[in-house]
C-alpha cells in the first residue's frame, strides 16, 4: 500500500493539471470547482485512509529487532559499488509522519476548496497542492538518502510554485524566489553530506541490502568523537544540519519563511506549519545515529535551535500582519524542535512536530478565516471584537492559542514540557549547557504566550477598530472574495462557510487531545497511574540514544543481548540475599522517585511560565491594544537589510560589474569576437587575391608549382 499512499495525490495532481482548464471551460467555474475540489480531496483522502490502514491495520513485521515494512519497487541507480533503490520504508518514525501529513493535509485540502472559491487558477492551485503531498510523502517514506533528496527538492519546487501562486503580485514572486534560493544553500550541505556518507559507509540506505548493513548500523559502530573534535561524523552531522536549517528556517537561513506568507493561507498551513518546514527535523531524527556520535554537532544543533526560538519569538511580539505573527511563531517552534534534538531528546522533538502540526495548522487556517471574513484585511490593528461576528473561528483559535502557549492538559503543554525537562536534565552536552538552554527555552515559552495573547486580543477582543476606516488589503483579493457582493463579503465581518470551519473544529479537538499519546510517566503518576510514555516507547526502535544505547537501538542485534543481560541481572538479584542486594533493590526506586519529583517540579515551573505569559499579554494589550512596540522588533532586527548589504548586493554588484562586464563581455565575448575579427581581417586580405583574371590565377599556380618543385629538388640534392 505504500506506493499508493504516495501515488494517489500524484494522480490527482496529474488529472487536475492536465485537464483542469478543460474541465473549467466545459463546465463553468462553479461546477468545475466542485469536480476539481473533489478530485484533489479524494486523492488525499485515499492516502489518508491507506496510511491509517497500514499503520493500525496489522502487526508490523520485525526485521533485525525493529518493526518496519519495506517495499522496494526497482533498482533506480547502480554504478559500481553504489546502489540506490526506488523503495519505501515504513517504520515508527515515518509512520507517525504519514499519519499527520495525510490527516492534516486532507483537512487543509477541504478548507482550501472553500477558501479558494472563485479563483481563476483553482485547478492550478490544487494541482500544486496535490503534487506537494506526493513529494512530502516520498520524502518521509524514502528508504535511502537519494530518494529522500528527491522528495526534499520536490517540496522545495512545490513551495516555490505555491508561494508565488499569485503570479501578478510582485511580492509573491519575490518571496518565492527568496525561498527557492535560500533552500538551495542548505541543499548544498545536504548533498555534500550524502557524498561523505557514501564515502564513509559505502551505502546511503536506511535499511540493510543483502549482506550490506544500513548506514545507520554502520554509523552506530563508529566511536563517539570527543567534544571539539571535527572528524568525519561531525562533518556529516553539521552538513546535514545545514540542509535542515534551510528547509526548517533556522539561523542563518530563516528569513525566507515569514516572506512566504505571500502565498494563499492554506499553503501557509500545509507547507509552512505542518509538513515541509518539519522536514529538517525529520532528517535530523532519521540520521540520529550519526548525530549522537558527535557531541560537537549536538551542541551546535541545540544552540542554533534555542537561539532561533528566542530570536523569532521576540520578533513575533511586534508584528502586525496576522500571518507574519504565526510565521515567526513557526520559526520559533521549529527552534524548539531542534533544541530537543540537540539535547538528545529526538523523540520529544518529533512529539512537538506532531502537536505543532495540529495547533499551528489550526491557527493558520483560523487566520485565513479571519482574513476571509475581513475582506482580505491582515493587519490585526484594524480588527478587534471579531468574536461577536466569528464565534466558531474565535472559539477554535482560542484552543490553538492556549495549546501553543503551553496551558496544562492541552497538546502543546505535553510536548513543550517534555522538551524543557529534557534540556535541563540532558547529558548529551557539556555540563551546565543544558541548564542555560533550558533558561532560554523557558523565556521563549513566556514570550510565546505573550505574543500569541497580543494577536488574539487585537483580533477578537476589545473595540471594533475595523469600523474606523475602510479596509486596506494587505494582499491580492483571494478567489472567494472575487464575488464579494454576492456573498456579502464587503459588509461587516462574518463567519466562514462550513467547508472552512469544519476543519477548524477537528483541528481544535486534536489540539486539545493530541498530546495524550505522549504523557510522561511523571505526569501519569499524578493520577496514580504508573504508565510509560507510549509515544516514546513506540518511536524508540527508530531513534538513536545518546550514550551507550545507540548501537542497541540501531543494529537490532543488541536488544536481545540487552534483554538477556537484564534477565541475568534479575536472576542474580533474586538469588542474592545479602545486604548489598537489598540496598540495590531500594536505591533504584528512590532515584526514580527523586527524578519524578524533579520532573514534576519543572512541570509546575513550565505551567507557571505559560500562565504568567498569558496574564502579562492580557494585562499589557487588553488595556492598550495598539501599544507601540520597539521599532527594532517591528523591523525584524533588520536582518534582511543586513543580508542585502553583506551578501546579496555584493554578489549582485560582483555579478554585474565583474562577472558580466569584465569576464563575460571583455574576456569571453572579447575572445570570441577577437577570433571573429582576426578571421575577418584575414579574409579581407585574402580577398584581394580574387581578381577575376585567369592570367593572375595561372601566374599564382606557376609560382606555387615552382616553389614545390624547388623544395623537392633541394631535398633530392641533399
Amino acid at each position: 500500500m505504500l506506493k499508493w499512499i504516495t501515488l494517489a495525490p500524484l494522480i490527482g495532481a496529474a488529472i487536475n493539471g492536465l485537464f483542469g482548464k478543460l474541465i473549467t471551460n466545459k463546465l463553468g467555474q462553479k461546477a468545475a470547482e466542485r469536480v476539481i475540489g473533489f478530485i484533489a480531496c479524494a486523492s488525499v483522502g485515499v492516502s489518508t485512509a491507506l496510511a491509517f490502514i497500514v499503520f493500525f491495520g496489522r502487526e508490523w513485521p520485525v526485521v533485525n529487532g525493529k518493526p518496519q515494512i519495506a517495499e522496494p519497487f526497482f533498482t533506480w541507480i547502480k554504478v559500481g559499488g553504489f546502489q540506490a533503490d526506488f523503495a519505501y520504508l515504513l517504520d515508527p518514525l515515518s509512520g507517525v509522519y504519514i499519519l499527520f501529513v495525510t490527516g492534516v493535509g486532507l483537512l487543509i485540502h477541504i478548507y482550501a476548496t472553500g477558501y479558494m472559491h472563485g479563483d481563476p487558477g483553482y485547478y492550478r492551485f490544487f494541482c500544486y497542492l496535490n503534487l506537494f503531498m506526493f513529494m512530502m510523502l516520498t520524502l518521509v517514506l524514502a528508504d535511502n538518502l537519494l530518494l529522500l533528496f528527491v522528495g526534499w527538492e520536490g517540496v522545495g519546487l512545490c513551495s516555490y510554485l505555491l508561494i508565488g501562486y499569485y503570479i501578478k503580485w510582485d511580492v509573491a514572486g519575490d518571496a518565492a524566489k527568496k525561498a527557492f534560493v535560500m533552500n538551495r544553500v542548505g541543499d548544498f550541505g545536504f548533498m555534500i553530506a550524502t557524498f561523505l556518507i557514501f564515502t564513509a559507509f559505502g551505502t546511503i540506505s536506511f535499511v540493510a541490502k543483502g549482506d550490506i548493513p544500513s548506514l545507520l548500523e554502520k554509523a552506530a559502530e563508529r566511536p563517539v568523537e570527543a567534544f571539539g573534535v571535527f572528524g568525519v561524523m561531525t562533518a556529516i552531522a553539521l552538513l546535514l544540519f545545514l540542509g535542515a536549517t534551510g528547509k526548517s528556517a533556522q539561523i542563518p537561513l530563516l528569513t525566507w519563511l515569514p516572506d512566504a506568507m505571500a502565498g494563499p493561507t492554506p499553503v501557509s498551513a500545509l507547507i509552512h506549519a505542518a509538513t515541509m518546514v518539519t522536514a529538517g527535523v525529520y532528517l535530523t531524527a532519521r540520521c540520529s545515529a550519526i548525530f549522537v556520535k558527535s557531541p560537537t554537532a549536538m551542541a551546535v544543533v541545540a544552540v542554533i535551535g534555542a537561539a532561533t526560538a528566542i530570536f523569532a519569538a521576540t520578533i513575533g511580539l511586534a508584528q502586525n500582519d496576522i500571518k507574519k505573527v504565526l510565521a515567526y511563531s513557526t520559526v520559533s517552534q521549529l527552534g524548539y524542535m531542534f533544541l530537543a534534538c540537540g539535547v538528545g531528546a529526538f523523540i520529544a522533538g518529533i512529539f512537538h512536530v506532531m502537536t505543532h502540526a495540529f495547533f499551528k495548522a489550526l491557527l493558520f487556517l483560523g487566520s485565513g478565516s479571519v482574513i476571509h471574513g475581513m475582506s482580505n484585511e491582515q493587519d490585526i490593528r484594524k480588527m478587534g471584537g471579531l468574536r461577536k461576528y466569528m464565534k466558531i473561528t474565535a472559539a477554535t483559535m482560542m484552543a490553538g492559542w492556549l495549546a501553543i502557549s503551553g496551558v496544562p492538559l492541552l497538546s502543546g503543554f505535553f510536548s513543550k514540557d517534555e522538551i524543557l525537562w529534557r534540556a535541563w536534565s540532558t547529558d548529551a552536552l557539556p555540563p551546565g549547557m543544558g541548564k542555560v538552554l533550558w533558561g532560554v527555552a523557558a523565556l521563549t515559552a513566556l514570550l510565546t504566550a505573550v505574543y500569541m495573547t497580543r494577536m488574539m486580543v487585537l483580533t477578537f477582543f476589545g473595540r471594533e477598530r475595523f469600523k474606523d476606516e475602510s479596509h486596506s488589503h494587505a494582499g491580492p483579493a483571494h478567489g472567494h472574495s472575487a464575488q464579494g457582493d454576492e456573498h456579502g463579503h464587503h459588509g461587516e465581518p462574518h463567519e466562514s462557510p462550513a467547508l472552512m470551519w469544519i476543519p477548524l473544529v477537528i483541528l481544535a479537538i486534536l489540539s486539545v487531545v493530541g498530546g495524550y499519546v505522549g504523557v510522561s510517566p511523571a505526569l501519569s503518576s499524578l493520577v496514580g497511574v504508573h504508565a510509560e510514555n507510549r509515544f516514546e516507547h513506540f518511536l524508540e526502535p527508530a531513534i538513536a540514544k545518546v550514550g551507550g544505547h545507540e548501537v542497541a537501538v540501531q543494529t537490532g542485534a543488541q536488544p536481545a543481548v540487552a534483554a538477556q543481560a537484564e534477565h541475568a541481572a534479575s536472576s542474580a538479584q533474586t538469588e542474592s540475599h545479602g545486604a548489598a542486594a537489598s540496598a540495590a533493590k531500594t536505591t533504584a526506586p528512590r532515584e526514580a522517585a527523586h527524578d519524578t519529583r524533579t520532573e514534576l517540579t519543572f512541570t509546575i515551573i513550565s505551567t507557571l511560565v505559560a500562565i504568567i505569559g498569558l496574564l502579562l499579554g492580557w494585562l499589557i494589550f487588553s488595556s492598550n491594544p495598539l501599544r507601540k512596540m520597539p521599532k527594532l522588533l517591528e523591523e525584524k532586527y533588520r536582518v534582511d537589510e543586513f543580508y542585502d548589504e553583506a551578501i546579496v548586493n555584493p554578489i549582485e554588484q560582483t555579478s554585474r560589474h565583474f562577472l558580466w562586464q569584465v569576464v563575460d563581455v571583455k574576456i569571453i565575448d572579447g575572445f570570441v569576437n577577437g577570433v571573429a575579427r582576426l578571421f575577418a581581417g584575414l579574409a579581407g586580405a585574402l580577398r584581394y587575391t580574387q581578381t577575376g583574371f585567369a592570367r593572375n590565377y595561372a601566374a599564382v599556380i606557376l609560382v606555387g608549382a615552382i616553389i614545390v618543385i624547388g623544395y623537392f629538388g633541394y631535398i633530392a640534392l641533399r
